[in-house]
């Protein structure tokens, strides 16, 4: 994508057609986070820009391709799911899908980047919380229960999980690329390229698991010919249902039996998330320190802003990589919702201006996530942020804190929690174009499913899972105003059982995992009731309580300042 459209987003598709057509030819589809990155990074002149999930490539393709047109796919880059919604929306004009054999773009990419050989590593039991032998005992009984004889898993983080295997493979997200087919006697086939298997590696799986070369793959789906499979429409390429088809397999289409398991973290997980998030959450504070001194100086850049900050979690000792790229906007950059710096972008962190910084890192432990929307001062402290930008930010702040504080009944779904964070931006006549929670792994993606916190409906990915103890996912509201300023304030949080007094049935509610400062000079005292100032307070004696001992000198000084309380006694009472 990034190669033949110039778009570096995290998630996209694009269409181009051949010949003589109406129009430019070609569509580039992105969701909300996007709408104004891609129109800084993909030429408008050659490409439509269209927004998902109002469009899609298929709607796209029957109102500009020809009327029973052959429109070609790799049938190793698109999930079944896609492939059977995108054919019943290309019937309607009389087109077709057609598979084909090999990528035009691969023919044409001439300096296209070798494979990784990174070796996969062993992901210890002790920071799993799970053997993988239990592991895929689980998983054997789910095919007894299900009645069937083997499972293609084909998702990477749902291999790393179910074998306790990381690798390096795919950038900031520790997997190794490979396929899996779990059998009924809890025996597994692993294809994965040679030279990723390391002594230490064929050790930790044992004998229970056959290591092949991923060559072997087609033949030993073939090889399942007679057998009752399941495989995650959703999660798998059409190739592997096309392969089963053909080899007379009796394909049933199940979710990934890993899916729900990986989601719901184990005690082990938990207790690593949490010492993460403390290991992060100071390094996070370190640099909150450093900005807070250099960055009135106007000389500090966004590029060294994230290169600082990676700095500070690289000198825990713990950091793999990143989670993803460190999301480093200024100003108006800080309005792309998905901004990524980069030399042709870079701009000044200007004294009196909001800056945000969305980061995170990927530690054996656990992975983390945080944003922080903070203002940078001037050198004579006189630049102040506007009423807007406060009204704003706060208004944010509001809905966070009500969704940090919502107790709920267990079946809730994050479709119906949404709501309580946008309430108030609502309230003002403005929203943001994102989900408001995304599920997080465990050393694995920091974007994990099935839970997400979304008004989005209808099915849409995660937003009808109901949330379940143990799950953890991001609270992350915002507002951003194009050409100015972007406000995010994103928190992770555990979902945990809640004993209410006197409550019928059961009931849940959110562990707040993440700890650092949120910027004080941002928000409208004013516009908090005592509620939300005694969580305020709350929240911020706990990041004092563990990330305190961490820091010392100035730095530890300026995160008392940070983290004293509002007096309640400053509160006016709002509606």
């Amino acid at each position: 994508m990034q190669w033949l459209t110039g778009f570096n987003g995290s998630a996209g598709s694009a269409v181009v057609l051949a010949g003589d057509f109406e129009g430019k030819g070609a569509a580039i589809f992105v969701d909300g986070r996007y709408t104004l990155q891609v129109r800084d990074q993909v030429d408008g002149r050659l490409w439509d820009y269209e927004g998902v999930p109002e469009n899609s490539p298929a709607r796209w393709l029957g109102k500009n391709a020809p009327a029973k047109a052959r429109i070609g796919f790799d049938p190793w880059l698109h999930t079944r799911a896609w492939v059977e919604a995108a054919s019943c929306e290309l019937a309607k004009n009389g087109g077709e899908l057609v598979a084909v054999a090999a990528n035009p773009v691969d023919a044409v990419w001439q300096d296209r980047p070798a494979p990784s050989s990174a070796p996969a590593l062993v992901h210890d039991d002790t920071l799993a919380g799970q053997s993988s032998a239990d592991k895929r005992a689980g998983v054997a009984q789910w095919l007894n229960d299900e009645e069937c004889e083997a499972t293609v898993i084909a998702a990477l983080d749902s291999i790393a999980w179910l074998l306790n295997v990381r690798g390096s493979d795919v950038e900031r997200t520790p997997v190794a690329l490979s396929f899996v087919i779990v059998n009924q006697d809890a025996t597994v086939d692993l294809f994965i390229a040679p030279e990723k298997v390391t002594p230490e590696l064929a050790a930790h799986l044992g004998n229970a698991v056959r290591i092949a070369s991923p060559d072997a793959f087609v033949p030993a789906l073939q090889a399942l010919a007679g057998k009752r499979v399941a495989v995650d429409r959703d999660r798998s390429v059409t190739a592997i249902f096309d392969v089963l088809d053909a080899a007379g397999a009796e394909v049933v289409t199940r979710t990934d039996p890993t899916v729900l398991p990986k989601a719901v973290k184990n005690a082990a997980e938990q207790a690593g998330h949490r010492a993460a998030q403390a290991r992060d959450g100071a390094a996070v504070s370190r640099f909150l320190h450093w900005l807070s001194v250099e960055a009135p100086s106007g000389q500090v850049t966004e590029l060294a802003a994230a290169e600082k900050l990676q700095g500070f979690r690289e000198e825990t000792g713990q950091l793999r990589d990143l989670s993803f790229d460190t999301i480093s906007g200024a100003g108006p950059n800080g309005a792309i919702v998905h901004y990524r710096v980069s030399e042709e972008t870079n701009r000044q962190l200007a004294p009196g201006s909001v800056y945000l910084v969305d980061s995170g890192g990927q530690y054996p432990d656990g992975t983390t996530d945080i944003t922080r929307t903070v203002w940078i001062g001037s050198p004579d402290a006189v630049a102040a942020p506007s009423a807007e930008i406060k009204v704003r930010f706060t208004r944010v702040l509001k809905g966070h804190i009500a969704l940090a504080r919502q107790t709920f009944p267990a079946g809730t779904k994050g479709s119906q929690l949404d709501t309580l964070a946008r309430q108030h931006l609502w309230a003002a006549g403005v929203d943001y174009a994102h989900g408001t929670g995304h599920g997080v792994g465990s050393f694995l993606s920091v974007h994990e499913g099935p839970q997400r916190i979304s008004k989005a409906t209808g099915g849409q990915a995660g937003t009808e899972q109901e949330l379940l103890a143990g799950m953890i996912l991001s609270n992350e509201p915002g507002y951003y105003k194009t050409g100015e300023y972007g406000i995010r304030i994103e928190n992770l949080v555990l979902v945990e059982e809640r004993d209410i007094p006197g409550s019928e049935g059961a009931w849940l509610g959110f562990e707040t995992l993440t700890y650092a400062p949120i910027d004080k000079t941002l928000v409208d005292v004013d516009l908090l009731d005592a509620g939300e100032i005694a969580w305020w307070n709350a929240y911020h004696a706990r990041v004092l309580d563990i990330v305190g001992p961490q820091l010392s000198g100035e730095a530890l000084v300026w995160l008392e300042r940070a983290c004293a309380p509002i007096p309640v006694d400053s509160v006016v009472e709002c509606a």
